[in-house]
């Protein structure tokens, strides 16, 4: 017996035509449109102003999958990570953020991560399947009710660095983008969207040909081929010389802001050369600005973070040499909700 269709994946042509087939006034395909994307009904059931009829004649012809959430849980700096259930059952996390200014949502993009970082816990949980445009959309929609139940505000920003790699999952989570930036939808601008990759240097080019309206940032963490490759596989195929090129394009066909993240590990990025290193790759790329990340402990990796010494005078040592450079302090760690600790733990 064939599936039903999830109903979020039809076009708002393929819906408006199921109910000029069945000779139903077209006010209502707009109405089931506004709850799908504007309202973010979970269930068909929740769409309260169709009738019940209708109602019914929707669960037989479609389904409607959402996340759902599964636990919770609130760090003392008020950050809140979320773990969600998909409707069969995987598990995926996403954060919330707060700042004095700024609500950001960390949203996944994956069902587990194929690239082994090893730094990263997501990295040492086997990819299980992309997530569909909808599911990344759910996250957003979730998180942003949890910024407004605890904070008053909606999200200001979204950035896809949770779970997964979001350019292995290239086209939902383009899609996802789409219905974010939609005045049908959520409308909120692309310049508040960041898409961190750890670097697939061919489909940051095809960013750049599709000529997206967001901001990139690039997984760096050790600016040479030698000490990348021992802690990112994924630099064996894509090596600093193509990931500076690929970023290059990007910038000429969009002029999006880029940034760099760069995790110190104690006495194994965190030294003169290193530094000098980082600022070579970062004169030949038009990026805005180099974010130094606090190392969150995993058990699984055997590097541990530099003090607060070293970390300073790295960051001098940079600003000396004119990188743009920022501590991006680590939030959430007393709950595993800090970069790279997300294993739904």
């Amino acid at each position: 017996m064939q599936a039903l269709p999830n109903i979020r994946h039809l076009s708002t042509e393929e819906i408006n035509s199921f109910f000029e087939k069945r000779k139903l006034p077209k006010f209502r395909a707009k109405q089931v449109h506004e709850w799908l994307w504007q309202k973010h009904a979970h269930s068909f059931d929740a769409m309260t102003n169709l009738s019940k009829e209708l109602r019914t004649t929707l669960a037989e012809h479609f389904t409607l999958p959402a996340l759902k959430v599964d636990a919770t849980q609130v760090s003392t700096d008020g950050t809140v990570k979320t773990r969600f259930a998909t409707h069969e059952g995987h598990k995926i996390e996403g954060v919330l953020i707060p700042t004095d200014e700024r609500k950001t949502a960390c949203v996944s993009s994956q069902v587990g991560c194929s690239l082994s970082c090893k730094f990263c816990a997501t990295g040492y949980i086997d990819r299980k399947r992309n997530l569909t445009f909808d599911e990344i959309v759910d996250q957003v929609v979730l998180i942003n009710q949890q910024s407004e139940q605890h904070y008053q505000k909606r999200l200001t920003n979204i950035v896809f660095m949770g779970m997964g790699e979001p350019l292995l999952n290239y086209a939902n989570v383009l899609k996802a983008v789409e219905k974010i930036t939609s005045p049908d939808a959520l409308g909120m601008s692309p310049r508040r969207i960041t898409v961190s990759t750890a670097g697939v240097a061919k489909m940051i080019r095809k960013l750049g040909d599709d000529n997206v309206k967001f901001k990139l940032a690039l997984s760096l963490h050790a600016a040479n081929d030698a000490k990348r490759n021992e802690i990112m596989p994924i630099n064996e195929s894509n090596n600093i010389r193509e990931l500076i090129a690929a970023l290059n394009y990007f910038y000429k066909k969009t002029g999006n802001e880029i940034t760099f993240e760069y995790i110190l590990f104690n006495n194994f990025n965190d030294g003169q050369q290193d530094a000098d290193e980082l600022v070579k790759v970062f004169r030949q790329v038009p990026a805005d600005l180099v974010n130094i990340i606090e190392y969150n402990n995993i058990d699984q990796f055997n590097l541990s973070k530099p003090s607060d010494d070293k970390v300073q005078a790295f960051m001098q040592y940079l600003q000396s040499k004119r990188v743009n450079a920022h501590l991006r302090r680590s939030r959430g760690k007393d709950i595993d909700a800090a970069c790279g600790q997300l294993a739904n733990k």
